[in-house]
């Protein structure tokens, strides 16, 4: 995983933050200054907590763990979306990583059995429409109120729908911004790594990343990083899942041929015993 340099967060604007009277005392740890009543963060500090996130979000990956980015402010939306996409297409097959970028689903983690219900309404609407012989059976009007549901659905839930389980862990985008998804994170014991900017308590976030979290440079840097190393995660997953197989098919190579060489040498071992009987049993000549 590449280094991130000082140089590359200041250009992102990542130094900046609130101003000063709307900051949180729990964030003083990470201000480097005041300056002009605005904030600034020590970028110090934000190289160091997104490489530990970093190193996390890898390592999860590399266990075929599953994470939602969630990203619901405007400026994070399309970043988020793109980005997740993007290691979508490098994972190939396997769909392990997700976003929200609408509005946070309430009880997605507190509450999942329940919500998850309305994936499958989802996932059945997408089918019935998609299906000619299904829409023939009903009217137009009927056939457009599933059309208006299943947007309605796909607005809320499209970047989770096909999601199977609670996720193993969150990466959140503004942390004070979406307090619902952090306190039920916190409810169910679910690791969180943070965009955390001044106004933002990062002591409820695992691994908090101090930076700014409005400026559009800021968090396409820091999500791109992220998701670079969910995607070398994903694919250390799969060179071991590919070295296993590999090393399971040599073994069972070996064992098919130290099976045939037994069974070989057991025919021989017969032959001889038989040969051996019949020499026995030949009768000698009378002189």
């Amino acid at each position: 995983m590449r280094e991130i340099t000082l140089e590359e967060l200041l250009e992102a604007g990542c130094h900046f933050g609130h101003q000063v009277t709307r900051s949180n005392p729990k964030a003083r740890d990470f201000i480097f200054e005041a300056r002009d009543g605005i904030h600034i963060i020590d970028l110090a500090k934000t190289k160091e907590g997104l490489e530990e996130a970093a190193n996390f979000i890898k390592d999860l990956a590399s266990k075929n763990g599953v994470l939602i980015v969630v990203g619901t402010k405007r400026q994070a939306q399309a970043i988020v979306k793109e980005e997740v996409e993007r290691a979508r297409s490098a994972e190939g097959q396997a769909n392990d990583i997700f976003y929200i970028t609408n509005r946070w689903v309430g009880g997605l983690l507190t509450n999942f059995q329940e919500v998850s219900k309305n994936f499958k309404k989802y996932a059945d609407f997408v089918t019935d429409l998609q299906d000619d012989e299904v829409k023939a059976r009903y009217t137009k009007k009927e056939v457009g109120g599933w059309e208006k549901a299943k947007n309605k659905l796909e607005n809320l839930y499209g970047g989770v729908a096909k999601i199977t389980k609670k996720p193993d862990a969150l990466f959140i985008i503004d942390s004070h911004l979406e307090d619902l998804a952090v306190r039920e994170a916190l409810a169910t014991h679910i690791p969180t790594v943070g965009l955390v900017d001044t106004n933002a308590d990062p002591a409820v976030i695992d691994y908090p990343i101090p930076a700014n979290d409005d400026a559009i440079g800021s968090i396409k840097l820091i999500v791109s990083y992220i998701i670079d190393a969910w995607v070398e995660g994903r694919t250390l997953a799969e060179n071991a899942a590919a070295d296993l197989a590999k090393n399971a098919k040599a073994e069972a190579t070996k064992i098919a041929k130290e099976e045939l060489a037994k069974n070989a040498k057991n025919k021989e071992v017969t032959k001889i015993a038989r040969n051996s009987q019949k020499t026995r049993k030949k009768p000698e000549k009378k002189s």
